[in-house]
């Protein structure tokens, strides 16, 4: 492909975030991850694409990947992929634009359309293969917001077992846990009390945002969402709601207590990815590095002591081109980052 100087945007159009970045000179120079809850309309897409103009203001070219297609405003996959399209289509007129198609690699949006099984989340796709140009052989996990992707880097190419999201669960490749998103029910079914487990509410009352805030392990500008109840993004609002979760107000322990609550949740999601990374990483040489991606970094951090490879971890946004003064951004915003140094600066 052709090298495309000048400066190239890139763009990850997810359910619940848009993240942008701006890539100048084959370096990141700009990011940002605007919450963007799509399964509430359209419009909510459209605004964040206003909000984030500045970052693509003046782009010689843009460059897409999405998973947006999933959100349940959408019948289907492919009506989701073609609704999305017709968003790019329309905020960005131009044909200076790709979409990033996974195998199939960048096409323009009228190709995009007939390979929507390709286009549909293909956003981890593309990360991997920018890890795989960068890091050579390497065990790649990106934790963002709602999930967590663990893709094979062999001989310098991605080496996935399935393609699809179907396939992926089924692979252990993709698991569907997140640093701020998902839901506490969703980690574990019960959680000690006292010494004693204790039955979970099968509600929304917390996430496991709320248990990460109480550790201390949490950048709050990685939860844009409102929490449960819509009430405070604090520590104190936080033990509320995870008291909820087990039938109890926040008096009932010390906060010290409350933190041990909270360290088993995030333990028993780290316990999920543990799991799903095991089997992954089967396959790989125990000298290749663990490569870290996403919001959820702190816990890529503690797979790599888990799995005895925390000497060989590398952060995404150290091995990235980027502006030192944006790479943990970068880095949250992974894959935006990767379409734009892959369509603007093939490796």
């Amino acid at each position: 492909m052709e090298k495309r100087k000048g400066i190239i945007a890139g763009f990850d159009i997810g359910g619940a975030h848009l993240k942008v970045t701006r890539a100048q000179d084959g370096r990141i120079v700009e990011a940002v991850t605007i919450a963007t809850p799509l399964w509430q309309g359209l419009h909510k897409l459209a605004s964040a694409l206003d909000e984030t103009a500045p970052i693509y203001a003046g782009a010689d070219f843009n460059a897409f990947t999405m998973t947006g297609e999933l959100s349940d405003i959408f019948p289907s996959r492919d009506v989701g992929v073609a609704a999305l399209l017709g968003q790019i289509s329309t905020h960005f007129p131009t044909d200076k634009k790709l979409v990033y198609a996974g195998p199939s690699g960048f096409v323009g949006v009228e190709r995009a359309a007939q390979l929507a099984a390709d286009v549909a989340s293909a956003n981890w796709h593309a990360t991997a293969l920018l890890v795989a140009k960068l890091a050579g052989d390497a065990l790649f996990v990106d934790m963002g917001s709602t999930t967590t992707d663990i893709i094979a880097i062999k001989n310098g190419a991605v080496a996935n077992d399935g393609y699809t999201d179907a396939g992926r669960l089924l692979s252990g490749e993709l698991v569907y846990t997140g640093f701020t998103r998902t839901f506490l029910f969703g980690v574990a079914s019960s959680a000690p009390i006292h010494g004693r487990l204790t039955p979970l509410m099968n509600e929304y009352f917390a996430s496991i945002a709320d248990a990460h805030r109480i550790l201390g392990v949490l950048d709050e500008d990685d939860d844009r969402h409102p929490p449960a109840d819509g009430k405070e993004k604090t520590v104190d609002g936080s033990i509320a709601r995870l008291a909820r979760m087990v039938g109890r107000d926040a008096t009932d322990l010390t906060p010290p207590e409350w933190g041990e609550v909270a360290r088993w949740f995030s333990e028993q999601q780290l316990r999920k990815v543990h799991d799903a990374a095991s089997l992954v990483a089967g396959t790989l040489p125990r000298d290749v590095p663990i490569v870290g991606a996403g919001i959820g970094r702190w816990q890529i951090r503690r797979l790599a002591e888990r799995m005895e490879r925390e000497r060989s971890y590398v952060d995404f946004a150290d091995i990235i081109p980027a502006d030192d003064t944006v790479r943990g951004q970068a880095s949250s915003a992974a894959p935006a980052s990767a379409v734009a140094l892959l369509a603007g600066y093939p490796l």
